[in-house]
């Protein structure tokens, strides 16, 4: 149930088995001007995000039911809302499951819900589609980009991408010859407020190769070795 409401606010879905934490987490996110909502177990979660459409879900890795990976992977089946993953344990692999799950951006416990209230902030900041400039579709070698409509299609075939992917594939296609750092990468697309762990960069653009891959054999991102990230000929 929604715990405060004006139609124009952000809606964020907090998702804790910890009622007293979920409760606090929504509290500070209120008075921050966001319209919250709360579910504590997987099945229940999965049901609001479909029916509440919220722009952000802050979701725990340790969930009773379907757990916070579970709940990830559905979401993302039907919405590309900013998901926050909050994990128990300071542990890579906790995180990497997380992200690999469609995340955006993570945070173990114990966290600091001013810090939380502000990712929430930082990515709700990210420009949206609805304002974007109209610009030229892009093609390298196989690939099209349609960066007014965020599509993007390989040989034909149109590719699935996240809000971050695509958005990584945008900053990388507008200057194909330009080698991109993950900061700079982090700065393109998370926002320079960002001040999270920068291998996200590397999370996300491995998502972006593996789907384009699966439709073309061609390497439309490449790794330059100690820098960052460029555009690939694509042949």
């Amino acid at each position: 149930m929604a715990q405060t409401s004006t139609s124009a606010a952000p809606r964020v879905l907090v998702v804790d088995d910890e009622t007293v934490l979920a409760g606090m987490v929504a509290n500070y996110l209120q008075r921050a001007g966001f319209t919250t909502s709360v579910a504590h177990d997987g099945h229940t979660a999965v049901e609001q995000a479909l029916t509440e459409r919220p722009d952000v879900v802050v979701l725990d890795l340790g969930l009773p039911g379907k757990d916070g990976v579970q709940v990830c992977e559905e979401i993302r089946r039907s919405s590309d809302c900013y998901i926050i993953m909050l994990t128990a344990r300071n542990e890579e692999l906790d995180k990497l499951a997380g992200l690999t799950a469609g995340a955006d951006d993570y945070m173990t416990k114990p966290f600091s819900a001013r810090e939380l209230v502000a990712r929430v902030q930082v990515l709700l900041r990210r420009p949206r589609a609805d304002r974007a400039v109209d610009e030229p579709v892009r093609t390298i070698g196989a690939l099209r980009i349609d960066p007014t409509g965020r599509r993007a299609s390989v040989a034909g075939t149109e590719v699935e991408l996240t809000r971050i992917e695509f958005d990584l594939l945008q900053v990388l296609s507008a200057r194909p010859a330009a080698v991109f750092t993950r900061r700079q990468l982090v700065d393109a697309v998370w926002g320079p407020e960002w001040v999270g762990d920068e291998r996200l960069v590397d999370v996300h653009v491995g998502h972006l190769r593996r789907k384009l891959a699966g439709v073309a054999d061609p390497v439309f991102v490449e790794t330059v070795r100690g820098v960052g990230y460029r555009m690939g000929p694509g042949r």
